[in-house]
């Protein structure tokens, strides 16, 4: 259901009913791209049928799902079908193309070509918890991010939303954590979590040198000295309660998340409710890890409020 989070808080104030937000989606649903067209954005139902509602309500969650597809078209293949016209126009007029025109030879070419290009889809989930005023998005790069905040906010004009941040950033606690003295098997830290055997660590010089440790106890000298030179874990794998396992990066990002043995034990084997299934049982534990780990990381941070300009006399 969700193999990686990232969490936005959610400004106060924004409730929307549930029928406003499936009439919003639906002004913006997903069309294909056209013959001309490189990049379409739409939202779609998140059952994966498509007559379902725009935006499921389970749990006492929302959730939505986004559809992105692209076409492209070789750069190598461009250049050459703009060259070959370029030849016949050398061929014929005596003239060789100059560069503006060669631009706009390559530009048609590209708009030639577009509508042979093969589309790709891919699609970006949304998960609302409205009790927490938190926003959850599964959205795998920063370019499906930014193609999902924009449209988000375009469907719904007075969202607003930030990145969750944390008192103690996640690079601080894990250096922290893995510069622990304790001699264990396991690292355990505080909430419910464990330092599982793998990580990553990079240098800030110039020279960018990168450790990684994979299946590999952490709980060595050999980990504390890269971090006593300067090496900064830019992620870890981690658990939680041993029900979940996952990455957590330097960005306060959750990555291959893996609900272990035993959390899907009770799940509906057949399509129709296992998709229910799949939302109650993955929020209802996530909706357990994310206040865990935000204390774990000192707790949310809170900006100080701006200070009132002193009258003037």
């Amino acid at each position: 259901m969700f193999k990686n989070l990232t969490i936005y808080r959610i400004a106060s104030g924004w409730a929307p009913a549930l029928e406003a937000m499936e009439s919003a989606l639906m002004a913006d649903q997903f069309v294909p791209c056209g013959a001309t067209q490189d990049k379409s954005v739409g939202w779609v139902p998140p059952r994966g049928n498509e007559h379902d509602a725009m935006v499921e309500a389970i749990d006492g969650q929302r959730i939505m799902k986004l559809r992105i597809e692209t076409k492209s078209v070789p750069g190598a293949t461009v250049r050459e079908k703009a060259q070959a016209e370029a030849d016949h126009i050398e061929a014929t007029t005596g003239r060789k193309p100059g560069k503006k025109q060669m631009k706009e030879l390559r530009e048609d070419a590209y708009l030639a070509l577009l509508p042979q290009a093969f589309p790709k889809q891919s699609s970006v989930l949304v998960w609302i918890d409205p009790a927490a005023g938190l926003l959850m998005t599964d959205a795998s790069s920063q370019g499906k991010l930014d193609e999902l905040v924009t449209a988000l906010v375009n469907a719904f004009n007075d969202l607003s939303l930030v990145l969750l941040q944390t008192t103690m950033t996640p690079q601080c606690a894990i250096t922290q954590w893995l510069a622990s003295q304790e001699v264990s098997d396991e690292l355990y830290v505080d909430h419910g979590f464990i330092i599982e055997r793998a990580c990553e660590l990079r240098s800030a010089d110039e020279e960018k040198s990168v450790v990684k440790f994979n299946r590999h106890s952490i709980q060595t000298e050999e980990v504390r000295k890269h971090i006593t030179e300067g090496k900064l874990p830019k992620w870890t794998a981690m658990s939680w309660e041993g029900r979940v396992g996952f990455v957590l990066d330097d960005c306060m990002r959750l990555k291959k998340i893996a609900f272990l043995e035993g959390v899907f034990d009770d799940r509906a084997d057949d399509s129709e409710s296992g998709f229910d299934a799949d939302v109650a049982l993955a929020t209802g534990e996530l909706r357990k890890l994310i206040p865990a780990l935000i204390g774990a990381l000192g707790g949310e941070f809170q900006p100080a409020p701006a200070l009132n300009p002193a009258p003037t006399t």
